[in-house]
């Protein structure tokens, strides 16, 4: 498939050949929707931790005799039912992490590249670049391409005016091609790919 390129002032810059098999397949909702979650998943702390019984420093002493208080036949104070005991059944440290195989991953990617392309929120930029790394100079350009929600995918290295103009803009993210993923590419209305990230993506998927 073919789309047009645009340059950073809106002006044309030609076109550039896409392949099918990474950008005209027909998107599947339950394949992104596994990878979202294996996404928000694996990136969750699972630092949580509250103490159990056994890790409370308190005295072992048994506080109330066997038998003849009338109550219940209790060991020590660090005991669940007891303020200042140890929590039962809480949380502890762990992985969130689930398992998704790495071609499913990768099919994933080319779906949602594919969902942009046919919803036809897929913008090809000739290069993103800046002279100086001014705020109100990204703002402008990405104004003049209609450009509010988006995520900006560069070559393998970004440029560093065009980077930093672009980080005080909100609702605008820019990732290097190797930092491209799915659950970013979904959150943005528009994505928006250079040549380079275009030529890499395409060589990573042949």
């Amino acid at each position: 498939m073919k789309a047009d390129v645009t340059t950073l002032d809106a002006g044309k810059a030609g076109s550039v050949e896409l392949l099918d098999d990474v950008f005209a397949l027909e998107p599947r909702a339950d394949i992104l929707h596994r990878m979202v979650s294996y996404q928000l998943a694996k990136r969750q702390a699972g630092t949580h931790k509250t103490k159990g019984r056994s890790e409370i420093s308190a005295t072992g002493k048994k506080f109330v005799r066997q038998k003849g208080s009338g109550g219940a036949r209790h060991g020590d104070r660090k005991a669940p039912q007891f303020r200042g005991g140890g929590k039962a059944f809480g949380p502890v440290v762990r992985s969130h992490a689930i398992d998704l195989p790495k071609k499913v991953r990768a099919l994933a990617l080319r779906h949602a590249l594919s969902s942009k392309a046919k919803s036809d929120n897929l913008v090809i930029l000739d290069e993103a670049k800046l002279a100086e790394p001014k705020t109100k100079a990204a703002k402008d350009a990405l104004a003049k391409l209609g450009l509010s929600n988006a995520l900006i995918i560069d070559g393998a290295e970004l440029d560093t005016n065009f980077a930093k103009a672009a980080s005080n803009i909100p609702n605008v993210d820019v990732l290097p091609v190797q930092g491209i993923n799915v659950y970013d590419i979904l959150r943005r209305e528009k994505l928006v790919l250079t040549k380079a990230a275009v030529e890499s993506l395409e060589a990573r998927f042949k």
